[in-house]
């Protein structure tokens, strides 16, 4: 068994909304494909307008989201064990669009478009599934973040940081 392939990995992803309803045989072959990354503390899973050709699920620890406006980089999100980021670079392959850092050290679980097709491969059905569990996420993640617009465009009070959502 595999660094990332373990039972524990297994029932994380099982209770994810990317994974939901994906066999158990399928997230198996997927993880066993994958890779283990462990970032220290201040360091980067990645930062904005890299190329993203990797997803992650983060095992444990903490990160933020971050996103550069002229001199300053603004935290729009924490994200802790259990949480996905980076899926929205697997759907369209443009460059990141925010920077992802770790709080504390972090260890994750790196899911490659490689190891996504390799799955398609495999079972396309399955794939099929994944593909449309992301977009749902990027979709849920998007309305959040639209709601959060529209509240600054008309002046409202704007939750904290933690409540809004971005898509990576």
């Amino acid at each position: 068994m595999s660094a990332v392939l373990n039972a524990r990995n297994l029932e994380m992803l099982q209770r994810m909304p990317i994974f939901g309803a994906i066999r158990s045989d399928s997230l198996e072959f997927l993880l066993a494909r994958t890779r283990a990354r462990e970032v220290p503390q201040g360091r980067y899973f990645f930062r904005q307008g890299e190329s993203g050709q990797s997803m992650y699920v983060l095992e444990s620890g903490r990160v933020s989201v971050r996103r550069r406006w002229g001199t300053q980089e603004m935290v729009l999100r924490h994200f802790g064990g259990g949480d996905c980021f980076g899926e929205m670079a697997l759907m369209d392959l443009a460059a990141r669009s925010a920077s992802v850092m770790a709080e504390t050290d972090c260890r994750a679980i790196e899911i490659s478009t490689s190891d996504l097709a390799a799955l398609c491969d495999r079972d396309p059905e399955q794939f099929a599934l994944i593909q449309m569990n992301m977009g749902r996420e990027v979709c849920r993640r998007l309305r959040v973040t639209d709601e959060l617009l529209f509240k600054a465009t008309v002046g409202a009070k704007l939750p904290a940081v933690d409540s809004g959502f971005v898509a990576l």
